[in-house]
């Protein structure tokens, strides 16, 4: 049993396909375009997938990654990948298909680009002089208080065309600390006023503990 791990980019109207219905039509596609997975056994086969970071919904990515089981050895990666880009809907694109050689297991942290209409480096300089910054981060056992600083202890940002834009490399994967670039945005939201609904976030790169790319 071989696992094969399908590169792919999460665009557009794509961004707001949610992670449960992303699964689907995942599964899907794999059926439309015949690819040789394998099923699950018992009274409901299904596809073995795994996806390794799975985005929050509205945001975009470069360095999506499904992972997923067949027992056939000889493939043609580059006539899969396409043949399963093309079930796919308008944003979602296979770039690159192989074996899987990381475990997703030892993914730590994620690199996002930030943009958002207007100047904002006021506020992102008035952030950087705070000793501390909390917010409430939810959990599935609640909430509870987390310090921004701690992670993000400052911000070089820029305007280009109108935008404010930054880059964040957060912690996540599947132990530890997951933060979301949408937390700092909506603490720059209730503390200057940016508008955090308006902002683009793109993921461009996963990390791995030792510091090298999982995928980007």
């Amino acid at each position: 049993m071989n696992t094969i791990r399908a590169w792919f980019t999460k665009t557009g109207e794509a961004s707001y396909i949610s992670h449960l219905d992303l699964q689907r039509v995942m599964g899907r596609a794999m059926r439309r375009a015949k690819l040789p997975v394998w099923y699950s056994k018992g009274f409901n086969p299904h596809i073995y997938m795994t996806f390794a970071l799975p985005l929050s919904l509205g945001q975009e990515s470069l360095v999506e990654s499904v992972d997923f089981r067949s027992e056939e050895e000889n493939l043609d990666f580059e006539a899969m990948a396409k043949a399963l880009s093309d079930a796919l809907p308008r944003g979602i694109e296979v770039k690159k298909m192989y074996f899987a050689d990381t475990d997703a297991a030892k993914i730590a942290s994620a690199k996002y680009q930030v943009r958002i209409a207007g100047d904002w480096t006021s506020a992102m300089e008035k952030y950087n002089a705070l000793p501390e910054a909390i917010i409430e981060k939810k959990t599935k056992r609640g909430s509870k208080p987390l310090n921004l600083k701690e992670q993000i202890p400052q911000i070089e940002s820029w305007v280009r065309d109108g935008e404010t834009c930054f880059a964040l490399t957060l912690p996540a994967g599947s132990s530890g600390l997951n933060l979301n670039p949408s937390l700092l945005l909506q603490y720059l939201e209730q503390q200057y006023g940016l508008p955090a609904a308006q902002a683009h976030i793109l993921r461009v790169a996963i990390y791995t503990e030792d510091g090298g790319k999982f995928l980007g």
